[in-house]
């Protein structure tokens, strides 16, 4: 029965139950069932973190300082930024260093991850988080507006990872990419900035697989989470979609558990790893559901 009502030809509203009742069973036993977080673990850990001026890339700054993390914290906006590690300083982290840092600069990420190793002698932890919507003044899709979101929101982070990887491969630490839906499942209106994110899977799962035959002990953990909690994202989609922004505190959190249980994949809300799944097996499903996520309507049979 369960199976049937997974097929291509079954009604949509049942099988979206079935899978919603299998999703929250799986979530009921991952976390009763097999919660290793220990939050010690990250008192002193050695922590660089990208986008930290607003969303959840501050909430993770605020997380990491009150579980006693030492941060290198960057961003592009040196006030925000500053504000940032005022209150990391007040919420008990150990150590706080901060770089204002232009991601979209190619010469700027191995800057930042020297200056991260010369501040704290070490990374145990490398959590790439920052991004960018299009540049003013360009079209969404032209190539110009695509070369610069490449670097922004995929290069920069390839080149972060590059200069990091021999220091975390020392400490057998752990890579955190916090990533989107977009860069699992395609949808309308975002091809420049959901091809930059569908990379970013493509990169970080062939680089997990090489480190496992390499036998290099870092763990990846891949972050699919909705819509930013930030004014630019939330702007960038308005009237496109129904979906709400991802409450920043929780999403942190998902992320910083997922990062030091070195979970594979962290998704946030947990919904999206229902939908992630009916991309491949129920197409037709996965675009009647994606549509109502968006706010636009099918065309009328002709």
């Amino acid at each position: 029965p369960v199976w049937a009502a997974l097929s291509p030809t079954a009604d949509p509203g049942r099988a979206m139950k079935v899978l919603l009742l299998m999703g929250l069973g799986a979530l009921f036993f991952a976390y009763y069932w097999d919660d290793n977080f220990d939050p010690a673990s990250l008192h002193g850990a050695r922590v660089l973190l990208t986008g930290v001026s607003a969303g959840i890339g501050e909430e993770l700054a605020y997380h990491y300082a009150r579980l006693g993390s030492h941060l290198v914290l960057t961003a592009h906006t040196e006030a925000l930024l500053q504000q940032v590690v005022g209150n990391c300083r007040k919420l008990g982290a150990p150590k706080v260093f901060y770089i204002a840092a232009d991601m979209a600069s190619p010469e700027v990420p191995e800057r930042v991850v020297q200056f991260a190793l010369d501040k704290l002698g070490g990374l145990d932890y490398l959590v790439l988080n920052h991004l960018g919507a299009a540049p003013a003044g360009t079209r969404v899709r032209s190539s110009q507006s695509t070369r610069w979101l490449m670097q922004m929101n995929f290069l920069s982070y390839v080149q972060l990872t590059s200069s990091a990887l021999p220091s975390l491969t020392d400490s057998k630490g752990s890579l955190v990419v916090v990533s989107s839906l977009l860069g699992r499942v395609p949808t309308s209106f975002s091809s420049p900035y959901s091809a930059a994110k569908f990379a970013l899977d493509s990169f970080f799962s062939s680089l997990r697989r090489e480190l496992d035959v390499q036998e290099v002990n870092v763990a990846i953990t891949m972050c699919v989470l909705g819509l930013r909690d930030r004014a630019s994202a939330a702007e960038g989609v308005r009237g496109i979609t129904r979906v709400r922004a991802a409450p920043g505190p929780k999403a942190a959190l998902a992320v910083i558990r997922g990062g030091a249980t070195r979970a594979s994949g962290v998704f946030y809300p947990w919904r999206f790893h229902l939908l992630c799944l009916l991309r491949s097996w129920m197409p037709h499903s996965r675009a009647w559901f994606v549509r109502q996520e968006l706010n636009i309507t099918t065309p009328a049979a002709a």
